[in-house]
């Protein structure tokens, strides 16, 4: 999560350093234009209009150098773009408006505005522009139209006060429409590479993290096969010298802890096993609702959660899937253990399942504990790390091998105070099939 935060904060950085790039090679276009423009004319160099259109340019130019010494001091990035882009409009409008205003060709620049705001600020902030746009064009035309303010046109015959008001509604309405349709179509557009950016960074954290998983598991694997035996023969061993000094109470606690510890080492290789190679097992068609409520049951009945965890319910019927039964226990059992060591005192644990389009079962286990913090989030994942006093750091990683095999994988998304949300999907079939 805090990964993509910086991408996406760097990637609007990387955009306004091209707006403002973009701002000035555009008004060198528009003053060599207007030069050829005058070149051609009858008029002079020092023509009014033309010294406005100048004073307007040096503006824009002297605004972009402000621009360049703000922007490497500004935190707000997209605040800085919203002010940017909201001059920009008034600077189009201006020049609209000193070149001839209701006959002027500059007024497809809005459009452009409108294109590049919502590269920045996405369908909301494009839709603003487009308002601003269409309500400033609006406005200098109609105030044309009237005679309150009288641009320097290059040709007065084509002022708007010599159309009919039909007319003029009808560009002013055209205007409208156009800056709507194209913040619209060009936000929609900018959402929907974001999306499949955001995807493509997803997967790619993903596949590191399959690639990070497959390299450790290979070594707890062949850790664990050359721990197991040893263990097995301790464990064996501490229990025929149990039997020999039966009555010496002093020696018979110490050998308690050590086949405890014993017992307890032996539950870390098993688990070193399960992450390096989850077992196989006969694929069957299940009812994930009925399973997730088995399991809950079972849960519940852990003496060491009665009283302090609720669970909380909302199972869609009739969802089925093809997954071993064993792979659903083992998943659900590592989160809400999960959940339930982040809740201190009392909380609530909500187990979710629906389904969406395409055929995907979302199952969702959230909890109200404390959260996981920006700088821990993004190596939950990642084996044996762990901020738990006792924990192996396994739990998270052995859920995501298990889930391999049937192409899902676990998402997360927390809050500090506020609790954590796992969230994985499967495959969905017919229930006839």
């Amino acid at each position: 999560m805090d990964n993509t935060i910086e991408i996406y904060k760097n990637d609007v950085y990387q955009r306004l350093k091209g707006l403002m790039l973009f701002r000035v090679l555009f008004i060198s276009l528009l003053l060599g234009s207007t030069i050829v423009l005058q070149i051609s004319s009858t008029r002079s160099l020092l023509d009014n209009s033309l010294l406005t259109l100048y004073g307007l340019i040096s503006g824009v130019v002297i605004l972009s150098i402000c621009y360049a010494i703000i922007f490497k001091r500004t935190k707000n990035l997209e605040r800085f773009a919203s002010i940017q882009i909201g001059i920009d409009t008034l600077i189009i409008s201006c020049i609209i408006f000193v070149t001839g205003c209701f006959s002027s060709i500059f007024s497809f620049l809005y459009l452009v505005v409108i294109i590049y705001s919502s590269l920045l600020l996405f369908k909301k902030g494009s839709m603003i522009i487009a308002a601003l746009c269409a309500i400033q064009y609006g406005v200098i035309v109609d105030l044309e139209y009237f005679g309150i303010l009288n641009p320097s046109s290059f040709g007065d015959s084509l002022i708007a006060a010599n159309y009919q008001w039909s007319q003029v509604v009808y560009k002013i309405l055209i205007t409208t429409i156009a800056c709507f349709a194209v913040a619209f179509l060009s936000s929609f557009l900018a959402e929907q590479a974001r999306k499949t950016k955001n995807e493509l960074l997803a997967m790619k954290e993903r596949i590191k993290r399959f690639e990070k998983m497959a390299a450790m598991g290979e070594m707890a694997a062949r850790m664990a096969h050359e721990i197991k035996n040893p263990i097995a023969s301790i464990s064996g061993s501490i229990q025929l010298l149990t039997e020999d000094i039966y009555g010496n109470p002093q020696k018979d606690k110490l050998m308690r802890i050590i086949h405890r510890e014993a017992d307890h080492l032996g539950s870390l290789v098993n688990n070193y096993l399960l992450f390096a190679r989850p077992t196989a097992g006969k694929i069957e068609k299940i009812e994930l609702g009925k399973i997730i409520l088995e399991i809950i049951e079972l849960y519940e009945k852990d003496i060491k959660y009665t009283g302090k965890i609720s669970i909380l319910k909302d199972i869609a019927p009739n969802i089925w899937v093809e997954m071993y039964p064993v792979h659903l226990h083992q998943i659900l059992w590592n989160l809400l253990l999960n959940a339930s060591e982040a809740i201190k005192y009392t909380g609530n644990i909500k187990i979710r399942l629906y389904s969406i389009k395409n055929k995907q079962a979302i199952i969702e286990v959230a909890d109200d504990g404390c959260g996981i913090s920006d700088d821990n989030i993004k190596f939950i994942f990642e084996p044996f790390f762990t901020t738990k006093q006792k924990g192996t750091g396994l739990g998270l990683s052995i859920v995501h091998n298990i889930l391999k095999p049937y192409d899902s994988w676990l998402d997360v998304e927390s809050e500090i105070n506020k609790g954590s949300a796992f969230i994985f999907k499967l495959k969905q079939i017919d229930s006839k099939n």
